[in-house]
């Protein structure tokens, strides 16, 4: 291959690789970012106190946002932003200092502190919030054994009388036959539960249950027999059960960390209050739709499943401790 042909084709794989890198910044600086996402965290020493902040705000050109009970915020950028393209976020809340930071719209999920407000000698916790606990109700349904129901019963019949073909007959159409039976009514509200039908005089061994209306439960119960010999005396017994529905009162502790106290309810849960013992007095807050703490600042999100996430943050001036006893 000539010099001049290797040239060539040199300065053509050149040029093949500007394009390619021309194409890739053009394709970067055309990337667009259009939503960042991130979390608001108490800065803290200990990472058990790093507790979510609650209503942060997040101010950035353009836009704004608040943090979530967990401290999620999403930002929407419009218009979107370059790929990279610095942003910056001014985060404040009445409680902590503000603070000033710059991220970028890059994708990334952040994770963004706020330091509290140093407390000062008149802000000193002058009252202490001792023990609280969330009380709630649940609707259970119970089924408790009130008793039982026992019968006898007689399947009269004669013994070794020819069939001849008048049913009912034995089983091999030798014999005449008798059917006879029992039905039991538990009564309203009432199921029998663990019926049975025992043969206890008589030839029990030609006798067989031609109708089993017994063995499911329910609030009637029956039962009928074919006896091919002479007169065979039955039982009849069954247990007697009742469901109820009660509500049933439950009590949890909630997670406190630092400043804050963390607790859930189940979907089912009714009628939920928070007790604690405020500067040695007992006081109980409902917990209504308007509901409100006189030492904190809670917030609720409800999950998929129904299950409620209470986050309360205590105000200036109060300080939070479980019972010593915990």
């Amino acid at each position: 291959m000539s010099g001049r042909r290797k040239m060539l084709i040199a300065a053509a794989g050149l040029a093949a690789a500007g394009v390619v890198a021309a194409l890739a910044i053009r394709g970067l600086a055309r990337a667009r970012v259009g939503s960042v996402t991130g979390v608001v965290l108490r800065q803290d020493p200990n990472p058990r106190n790093e507790v979510p902040v609650s209503g942060a705000s997040i101010v950035f050109p353009g836009g704004s946002a608040k943090s979530d009970a967990s401290g999620l915020f999403h930002l929407n950028l419009h218009p979107e932003r370059r790929l990279g393209e610095p942003l910056e976020l001014t985060i404040s809340h009445p409680e902590y200092e503000t603070q000033k930071t710059v991220i970028r719209a890059d994708g990334e999920l952040y994770v963004l502190y706020l330091r509290p407000l140093p407390i000062s000698p008149a802000d000193q916790p002058a009252v202490t919030v001792t023990n609280p606990r969330v009380r709630y109700a649940v609707t259970e349904t119970s089924t408790v054994n009130i008793g039982s129901a026992a019968q006898t019963f007689e399947v009269v019949n004669q013994a070794n009388v020819p069939c001849q073909g008048a049913k009912p007959c034995s089983p091999d159409g030798k014999w005449k036959a008798a059917i006879g039976g029992k039905s039991m009514d538990a009564g309203d509200g009432n199921l029998f539960e663990n019926a049975r039908v025992t043969c206890i005089a008589g030839p029990c061994p030609f006798t067989r249950i031609e109708r089993d209306g017994f063995s499911a439960g329910g609030r009637t119960i029956s039962v009928l027999i074919r006896n091919w010999s002479a007169t065979a005396t039955f039982l009849f017994e069954a247990e007697v059960t009742h469901t109820m529905v009660s509500d049933a009162i439950r009590q949890a502790y909630p997670a406190i960390f630092g400043g804050a106290m963390d607790f859930t309810l189940p979907a089912t849960a009714e009628g939920p209050s928070i007790q604690a013992t405020v500067n040695g007095e007992e006081i109980v807050y409902p917990v209504t739709p308007d509901w409100s703490l006189t030492w904190a600042t809670c917030s609720v999100t409800t999950s998929r499943d129904g299950t409620k996430l209470f986050h309360c943050d205590v105000k200036r001036g109060y300080r939070l401790q479980e019972s010593p006893g915990r």
